[in-house]
């Protein structure tokens, strides 16, 4: 006679507590039905439209096959817990299924192999050869391709060697009563769904990824038991409602509504106003353009918007964001900056366009994603907000940060987005839950400003993310003061899939399409502003005497250094000339909270409406370049490639105002070589090391005999000319520059070589399975600092928490950063956030010498030596490395080859010394 064996005893869930005795549980069929009817309601009312069409195309039920699809896959993804690996590990669950008569060998638990053999894998196994059985096909492809979703439900794909070694397992993977029990799940698994209408199916690799992403978010859910309640441990198995139990968890979870986008429409200026700029006459002509050029796209597509600074290009790209969004059905904006401080600028701009949005129903999600975000107050108070909302209680309409949304991996998945332009490359990065990143951008537009900002290594893994990002029909919109036009052509032909095509000089400004859609040129904006460029030996005394005679009728005057070093060596020689109250120093080696606060004093001094002062001089490094809006009436820059050159020359006459007479006409001195008169001309050594001799080089043929620069007319041209391959510059200096060019090159292989080591690969084609998708990786993204050096290089020097001995074996905050200054630490015992929040805002960058291989390890270790209860316990704090001084404000790290003397100095930053 059969024994009929109650499946319900097969554990999924369990709880212990602090003496490991199992307190909870959930049978495995009641989580399966869960995660099923989540995943189905987030089909219908949470994924993203523009996701669901993009699996819906390899469907033969098109939009319904989704809904049919994930809720199998939800109900089939733990099956591998019916499996003695896994029933094991709660001795007392065990022994009630051994009773009801599945029988797992107590042993097991203490097996060598049995954490290897985990449900994931033996899950894997169980639908692949469930799926062959019903297709009649041994050699199924999309048996193996489902199977490889459900494996990779915990954000790892498996290899196919491991696969191997489980496969092999057979006492972990269980036959026997325990396959009936995995046959028994995928079968109620397929009650009503016809599988046979899949058997011919060849999923895309996109369709794959968004599947698991799908299947991954639902599981999460589903295993919350807040959101979904356990028995008791003694409590038999029963009869769950789990239609009910849905209803009641989806409404404490509380996920914000879709933004359900409308076209802009035909009055680009009327919308234009209403977003941004009541009092505006109308929008400018670049606005006009991406809104029409978007439309012209049809359905999703690139654009690229090449225009000068100040023109409007923020606005351009989220009014066309809009258009894009209404034709694709994106219910979501990501839009990524090159720094911390250009993303929180970014974010409150991005805030106020939400606030007017058309088609937002209620409360939308959004997330700022920088490694520093809880420190900025206005997406703190939006964290504070959204936490209460996700447990019930009422929120206004509007933006708000929903707290299931800002967590570590699942940030990226909020509605709009503003974060630095890692979290985006992070897609192009083998890590862990990588599918959830391609998730939150699968559903969005996304946007990219200062596209001319990221180098050849970043590029690499941007092309490979721009290739991901067509192959789901991501719309995207790429901003650049200027491209040169082979890097342009790249981008494009990334998007595309396709092969570069022959780069073909447009004109400026211009907005390109993909798609063979019509670029778009516009008039330049009037009126321009010539600056006249003068050369400069570079030394002190020089600058001093050029200065002097600029300012002689008073202004505002900025010395842009393309080193730290240089800065405070300038800025040390100007306060003898001028007096400290005159000068002002910026760069990155300040304490976050000072660097804000000198960013701060710039703009109101220096910005839009700054109070300037009478003669003012700042000496700052490349941050000046990079986000603030401030107008200088006479620069000095160091040599630097020739579109940095142009960026830091929109500094110069910036707003409209009254000038002294003297600085009445724009102004720049070029520096930082070694002889003007050089054959070829030779930037300073720290030039070199930042950007390299080719480029340089090209940067000074152009400017060695010009006497002025038209601005916006002379961009494009100039930076055409120095990207080029052209010949440029004097005759004597072209075997020099072949050289450079020679250098560069291999330079530029090297760094694409290594870019590959953790690259995620080509989008691949139809037919091709999940497994080994990301063979290599680096685990968590932001969690291991491979993967965060990854996509820029390792160029960010290490960062360090700063805090100050109170020469009693105390520590303090430190004492010049105002009224939390000088505060007493606890050492042992947990403290207040509002404290580490204080703490976490004193980060400083070490200098690149303390972070260079060789050395840096030593110096990691020196510092690890500052090991502080109270940090570890802080989430805020925890794992930061941590630099305490003296009450002289100086420290010395000396550890192996590490031997240096460390000097904060609140005006003029971190200064270091060799011992």
């Amino acid at each position: 006679m059969r024994v009929v064996i109650d499946w319900r005893v097969v554990w999924a869930k369990s709880v212990t507590d602090a003496h490991g005795e199992p307190t909870h549980w959930l049978p495995l069929q009641q989580h399966l039905d869960d995660s099923a009817l989540v995943a189905a309601r987030l089909v219908d009312e949470w994924v993203s439209p523009q996701v669901v069409d993009r699996i819906a195309q390899d469907l033969p039920d098109g939009v319904g096959g989704v809904r049919v699809l994930c809720r199998w896959l939800a109900a089939c993804h733990d099956v591998g817990k019916a499996s003695p690996a896994f029933a094991v590990q709660v001795p007392e669950f065990a022994d009630r299924m051994r009773d009801a008569g599945v029988v797992a060998d107590p042993m097991l638990l203490s097996h060598p192999q049995r954490s290897r053999v985990n449900h994931a894998l033996v899950g894997y196994f169980a639908v692949r050869d469930f799926l062959r059985v019903s297709f009649g096909d041994a050699r199924s492809v999309v048996a193996e391709q489902l199977a490889g979703v459900v494996a990779s439900h915990h954000g790892v794909p498996p290899e196919r060697s491991v696969l191997k070694e489980v496969g092999r397992a057979s006492e972990l993977v269980g036959t026997g009563v325990w396959e009936q029990a995995r046959t028994f799940f995928l079968e109620r698994a397929s009650t009503g769904v016809e599988l046979a209408r899949y058997r011919d199916v060849r999923l895309s690799m996109p369709s794959q990824v968004l599947l698991t992403s799908i299947v991954i978010i639902a599981d999460w859910i589903a295993s919350n038991a807040e959101f979904f309640p356990l028995l008791e441990a003694h409590e038999p198995p029963e009869e769950f409602d789990t239609a009910a139990r849905l209803d009641v968890a989806w409404q404490r979870l509380g996920l914000p509504a879709r933004w359900r986008a409308r076209p802009v429409g035909s009055d680009v200026d009327a919308a234009f106003r209403a977003r941004f700029r009541p009092e505006a006459v109308g929008a400018r002509p670049v606005q006009v353009a991406a809104v029409e050029v978007a439309a012209a796209q049809g359905r999703a597509g690139l654009l690229i918007v090449e225009a000068p600074m100040g023109v409007g290009k923020t606005e351009a790209a989220l009014l066309a964001a809009e258009e894009l969004a209404a034709r694709t059905g994106a219910d979501g904006c990501f839009v990524a900056l090159p720094t911390q401080a250009t993303s929180d600028a970014m974010f409150g701009r991005v805030r106020r366009w939400l606030d007017v949005l058309p088609g937002l129903a209620g409360a939308v999600s959004v997330t700022l994603a920088h490694g520093k975000a809880s420190l900025n107050e206005e997406f703190d108070g939006l964290v504070r907000r959204g936490w209460f909302a996700s447990i019930g209680q009422d929120v206004g309409d509007g933006p708000f940060a929903h707290s299931w949304m800002s967590g570590r991996k699942k940030g990226v998945l909020a509605s709009f987005v503003v974060g630095t332009i890692d979290q985006v490359l992070f897609a192009g990065l083998k890590s862990r839950h990588l599918m959830l990143r391609h998730l939150g951008l699968a559903g969005k537009v996304v946007v990219i400003d200062e596209v001319h900002a990221y180098d050849v290594y970043m590029s690499q893994y941007l092309g490979r993310v721009l290739q991901w990002l067509g192959a789901y029909r991501v719309p995207v919109v790429l901003l650049s003061a200027t491209l040169p036009v082979q890097r342009r052509a790249q981008l494009v032909a990334a998007y595309e899939g396709s092969a570069v095509v022959a780069p073909v000089e447009l004109g400026y400004p211009v907005i390109v399409g993909s798609g063979g859609v019509e670029p778009r040129t516009m008039p330049l904006p009037e009126p321009g502003i010539d600056v006249d460029v003068d050369k400069l030996p570079d030394d002190l005394d020089a600058l001093v005497g050029y200065l002097r005679n600029g300012l002689r009728d008073g202004g505002c005057a900025v010395v842009v250094r393309n080193t730290v070093t240089r800065v405070q060596e300038t800025a040390a020689r100007l306060e003898e000339e001028f007096g400290e109250d005159s000068v002002t120093i910026a760069h990155s080696r300040f304490l976050a909270c000072d660097r804000a606060r000198i960013d701060l004093g710039l703009l109101r001094r220096f910005g839009p409406d700054g109070e300037r002062p009478g003669l003012h001089v700042v000496v700052a490094s490349q941050v000046v370049e990079q986000s603030l809006d401030v107008d200088f009436d006479v620069m000095v820059t160091d040599l630097a490639p020739m579109d940095l050159v142009l960026q830091r020359l929109g500094r110069l006459h910036r707003h409209g105002r009254t000038r002294p007479a003297s600085v009445s006409r724009a102004r720049c001195a070029v520096v930082g070589v070694e002889d003007w008169a050089g054959d070829p001309v030779r930037a300073v050594a720290g030039s070199r090391r930042v950007y390299g001799e080719h480029l340089l080089l090209r940067s000074a043929a152009l400017l060695v005999d010009r006497a002025a620069v038209t601005l916006p007319a002379e961009i494009s041209t100039l930076v055409q000319a120095a990207y080029g391959s052209g010949p440029i510059g004097p005759a004597s200096w072209q075997r020099s520059m072949e050289d450079a060019r020679s250098d560069a090159e291999r330079a530029e292989r090297d760094r694409s070589d290594a870019a590959r080591t953790f690259l995620l690969g080509e989008v691949g084609s139809d037919g091709e399975s999940l497994v080994g998708w990301i063979r290599a990786g680096v685990g968590e993204a932001e969690d291991d600092p491979r993967g965060a050096a990854q996509v820029r290089d390792g160029a960010e020097s290490l960062e360090v928490l700063v805090v100050q001995s109170d020469g009693r074996g105390g520590l303090t905050t430190p004492s010049w950063i105002g009224p939390a200054g000088d505060e007493p630490i606890p050492v042992d015992l947990a403290m207040e956030h509002r404290q580490a929040k204080v703490i976490a805002a004193c980060a400083l960058r070490l200098p690149v010498a303390m972070s260079n291989p060789g050395v840096d390890l030593d110096v990691i270790t020196a510092l690890e030596a500052n090991r502080i209860t109270s940090f570890h316990l802080s989430p805020l704090l925890r794992g930061q490395l941590v630099l305490v001084l003296g009450g002289d404000r100086t420290a010395e790290i000396k550890h192996g080859k590490a031997h240096f003397h460390l000097t904060y100095d609140p005006r003029k930053g971190l200064m270091h010394e060799r011992g």
